[in-house]
C-alpha cells in the first residue's frame, strides 16, 4: 500500500470538488491517501508520502495561483525528481495552456509524470467527477505496483 497526498488551491470550488473526487477514486484503490490544502501541506511533509496529485486553477493570464500555490509549488520543486505526480485543475477561459505548461515544467522537474492534466472547464460535471475518480484509482495503483 502507498501513501498518496492530494494538495489543492480552489478559489470557487470547483477544483475542491475535483480533488474530493480523485480522493473517492484513491481510496477506492485500497491506497491511503490525504488531502490537503496549499496551505496546510508545506515541503517538508513531501517525505511522508509516494506519490502527489497537485490541483490548481487557471488563473489570470493562464498561470498557477500565485500567492499560495506557485509559492509552494517552486518551492517544492526541488524534491519532485523521481516522484509520480498528477496534475488537475480547472479553468474558465483560454484552452489550458496553464496545464501544458505546468506539466512541463513537472516534467523539467524529473517528476514521474502520470499524465498530462485532468482539466475542467468551469464546475466539474458528473462526467469529469467521474474522471477525476478515475484518474485517482489508477495513479494509486500505477504506484503501489
Amino acid at each position: 500500500m502507498v501513501k498518496v497526498a492530494i494538495v489543492y488551491w480552489s478559489g470557487t470550488g470547483n477544483t475542491r470538488a475535483m480533488a474530493h473526487a480523485i480522493k473517492e477514486g484513491v481510496e477506492h484503490s485500497g491506497n491511503a491517501v490525504e488531502i490537503f490544502e496549499v496551505e496546510q501541506f508545506g515541503v517538508d511533509d513531501l517525505k511522508d508520502y509516494q506519490g502527489f496529485l497537485f490541483g490548481c486553477p487557471a488563473m489570470g493570464a493562464e498561470v498557477l495561483e500565485e500567492d499560495s500555490f506557485e509559492p509552494f509549488f517552486a518551492e517544492a520543486e526541488s524534491h519532485l525528481k523521481g516522484v509520480p505526480i498528477a496534475l488537475f485543475g480547472s479553468y474558465g477561459w483560454g484552452g489550458g495552456e496553464w496545464m501544458r505548461d505546468w506539466a512541463e515544467r513537472t516534467r523539467a522537474d524529473g517528476a514521474k509524470l502520470f499524465n498530462e492534466g485532468l482539466i475542467v472547464e468551469n464546475g466539474p460535471t458528473d462526467a469529469d467527477l467521474d474522471a477525476c475518480k478515475k484518474l485517482g484509482e489508477d495513479f494509486a495503483v500505477s504506484i503501489s505496483g
